[in-house]
């Protein structure tokens, strides 16, 4: 089976359906509890969990979000369709990322003209 929103192949036994389409797991979750970039609690969570950890800068974040942070760093400033093409990412896994990124306060949303941009906080 093919899930309806990302395409991939869905394990039989694990398909589930959202809004009368066949989705998998991911995409259902994403379906029902989408990531939110502009969450205080969120935020306060992260900055509060990470400094109690002893985290700084990209300590902590997987292999993808430090790769995406150092290429938004790099570049000064990207729009999301261009990062989510050079790491080979859907939408949504960019989205999931770029959430944690912006919670931990290292990679933020700017908008020029019509072009939102994502650029570092610092």
């Amino acid at each position: 089976m093919i899930c309806a929103k990302c395409q991939s192949e869905i394990p039989p036994g694990d398909e589930m359906q959202l809004h009368g389409q066949t989705v998998c797991e991911d995409c259902f979750i994403i379906g029902v509890q989408p990531p939110k970039t502009c969450d205080v609690a969120a935020v306060h969570s992260a900055v509060t969990h990470r400094k109690l950890a002893g985290q700084t800068g990209t300590e902590g974040l997987t292999e993808l979000q430090k790769n995406i942070y150092q290429f938004v760093k790099e570049k000064g400033k990207i729009t999301r369709p261009e990062i989510a093409a050079h790491f080979n990412l859907q939408q949504w896994e960019l989205e999931r990322n770029f959430s944690v990124l912006r919670h931990c306060e290292l990679l933020k949303g700017t908008k020029e003209g019509n072009t939102i941009y994502i650029t570092t906080m610092d």
